[in-house]
């Protein structure tokens, strides 16, 4: 089995998601490792989960830690490939790190989806990949273009705008590396609804 395209799965919680990512072959699983936020995850509840995968990314997931901390932080966590922020004046701070980095981009506006086309040779040189969110954009004409021209130079994973019937062409649409989905709460330890994730990840399966 395999999927159609590069798949992230972000805010991971619990290993029910966990292990059934890595049955559907995502490729990458995140984890919010930010201080005081609800979804954080512990170094113990990281192994608990990590020690049951193989064969995918991890990827430690922060929303406003200053990279010093981050670096520390990561010294707790074992198998860790990859480094996701949000402050783009941070990305400097981390380029020469051992880790991969992810820039997570909340647009609020085409204007900014421009931005980054503007900036795209730099994310390329310094291997840099896009993880783009909207809470207000909806997939149109023009958004499918710029995703397109900003895909042309960047690798971007899109987290927004994404429907079982549209998402193949979607992607065959933008040319995009892939998508970026987002793991949910257990009902109750070992019991989960894969509904919302399933159905993404089943149109993407690889016909044996």
């Amino acid at each position: 089995m395999a999927l159609h395209s590069f798949v992230k799965v972000s805010t991971v919680t619990n290993l029910s998601d966990a292990r059934y990512c890595a049955g559907m072959y995502v490729n990458m699983i995140g984890f919010d490792l930010e201080e005081n936020s609800k979804n954080f995850t512990s170094p113990q509840k990281f192994n608990e989960i990590t020690g049951w995968l193989s064969g995918l990314d991890f990827v430690a997931e922060f929303e406003s830690a200053h990279p010093e901390k981050i670096l520390g932080l990561l010294n707790t966590y074992q198998g860790i490939n990859f480094i996701e922020i949000q402050e783009e004046t941070y990305l400097r701070m981390l380029v020469n790190s051992s880790y991969g980095i992810i820039l997570k981009k909340q647009l609020a506006s085409e204007d900014d989806l421009d931005g980054l086309i503007a900036k795209a040779e730099f994310f390329k040189d310094f291997g840099v990949m896009l993880y783009l969110v909207s809470e207000s954009l909806e997939i149109n004409a023009s958004i499918l273009k710029k995703l397109k021209i900003l895909a042309s130079t960047a690798e971007v994973l899109l987290g927004f705008g994404i429907e079982p019937e549209t998402v193949k062409n979607l992607l065959e649409t933008t040319g995009v590396k892939g998508i970026a989905l987002e793991g949910s709460d257990e009902i109750k330890p070992g019991l989960k609804d894969f509904d919302q994730l399933a159905e993404i990840l089943e149109v993407l399966e690889v016909e044996d």
